[in-house]
């Protein structure tokens, strides 16, 4: 007992030679010792690392997408071309830019765009950009006008569907024939079906004419007819729209419709020689056509006998050339000496001021109307009277 007691005690003098022993019958029964334990080891907390880490990276990156806008650097490389809508809102104007690959967001160019007062003067059109440009730089190229793709056409007020198909034409160089065939549906185009209601008995005549509304366009490179006339429908739209046309016509002109103060527009349009003078020329018309103070409640408007005329492919004329059997045709269904009331559908496509002076036409109960003088100033008259010595007045200006 006191042998093995002392051997406990003489454990550590034995030192060295007791450790080799151990590690001599430990190899010696097959195991590898502390070694490759420590290897193993080793490589374990390397996957584990590796593991922890790259999940980690993933979720920064998962988070930081949720804080941070994703957005590219720099003023980008190449050339992109994008168009800006009419009436395109900044996060379609956003969507266009990311599908062009020129921005990496709609959420970075909506920031550059809150951060820019500038940007509410993103023109409508064809611009020339970069791609992978930041946001700020891109909102940038859009607002120069220097990037901007001039490819223009100017349809002038008062321009028939017919004419403004030619101007087209002649811009775009898709024939005629592609838009006549676009615009025998007005609905198809835009137009809501509630435009055509007329509330004078007449029938209603869908054409799109009165629609076309007259204003500088931009031409896409791949530029449709039809695409081309539904921008102009979008236009007369949003035109009407902010001025509360049919909202103000139903309420200040009770018992005539929208679209019957449409076609007043284009009457006045067609007559004024002069923009002064457009809303009396309204009110002539609705004084004539509605309050029953004027014989067969005819117009006698000459400019509605040439709108046919052109329609049908006649050769149209100034009113002095015209006879009798010219402005009095029955035949002619825009007569409107031979046919009471007003037309059955516009006959051209008024501007603003038209429409304004449709919608809202200043008070009086003129029944006559003469230019007098040669910048186109029309007298206004109440009698046959007034209107004759008018008449005189316009033949000593030279007018007639």
């Amino acid at each position: 007992m006191i042998d093995d007691l002392d051997l406990g005690f003489d454990e550590p003098e034995r030192g060295e030679k007791g450790r080799h022993r151990r590690g001599f019958v430990e190899r010696r029964n097959g195991r590898s010792g502390g070694r490759g334990k420590t290897i193993f080891a080793l490589l374990m907390a390397l996957v584990l690392l590796g593991g922890i880490g790259g999940g980690a990276f993933y979720g920064f990156d998962r988070v930081q997408n949720y804080f941070v806008t994703p957005d590219y650097d720099g003023a980008g490389t190449g050339e992109a071309m994008v168009e800006v809508k009419q009436g395109a809102l900044i996060a379609e104007i956003g969507d266009t830019l990311v599908a062009a690959d020129v921005v990496k967001s709609t959420k970075a160019f909506i920031e550059a765009a809150e951060a820019n007062a500038l940007s509410k003067n993103i023109q409508p059109g064809l611009y020339k950009v970069r791609k992978q440009m930041s946001a700020e730089k891109a909102l940038a190229m859009l607002l120069d006008r220097k990037n901007k793709v001039t490819n223009q056409v100017t349809i002038p007020e008062g321009r028939t569907a017919k004419d403004t198909y030619k101007l087209l034409s002649d811009k775009t160089k898709i024939p005629v024939k592609e838009f006549e065939v676009a615009a025998k549906d007005p609905e198809a185009l835009g137009v809501p079906d509630w435009w055509f209601v007329r509330k004078d008995g007449k029938k209603v005549t869908k054409s799109i004419e009165g629609f076309l509304y007259p204003d500088t366009y931009e031409i896409a490179p791949k530029a449709t007819a039809e695409g081309l006339l539904k921008d102009m429908v979008d236009n007369f739209l949003s035109v009407t729209g902010e001025m509360k046309f049919a909202e103000q016509v139903q309420e200040k002109r009770g018992g005539i419709s929208p679209y019957e103060a449409l076609i007043v527009a284009s009457m006045a349009q067609a007559e004024a020689g002069n923009a002064d003078d457009l809303g009396k020329i309204a009110r002539v018309a609705y004084n004539r056509a509605y309050t029953g103070k004027f014989p067969c409640s005819c117009l006698e408007f000459d400019v509605s006998v040439n709108y046919y005329w052109q329609l049908t492919g006649k050769k149209t004329k100034a009113s002095k050339d015209m006879t009798t059997a010219d402005i009095r045709d029955p035949k002619n269904p825009y007569s409107t000496h031979a046919h009471p009331g007003l037309t059955p559908t516009p006959i051209n496509n008024p501007g603003k001021q038209a429409l304004q002076g449709a919608m809202d036409p200043p008070e009086g109960g003129w029944l006559f109307f003469v230019a007098i003088d040669k910048q186109g100033h029309s007298a206004f008259a109440t009698t046959n009277a007034e209107h004759d010595r008018n008449v005189e007045k316009a033949k000593q200006n030279g007018v007639l």
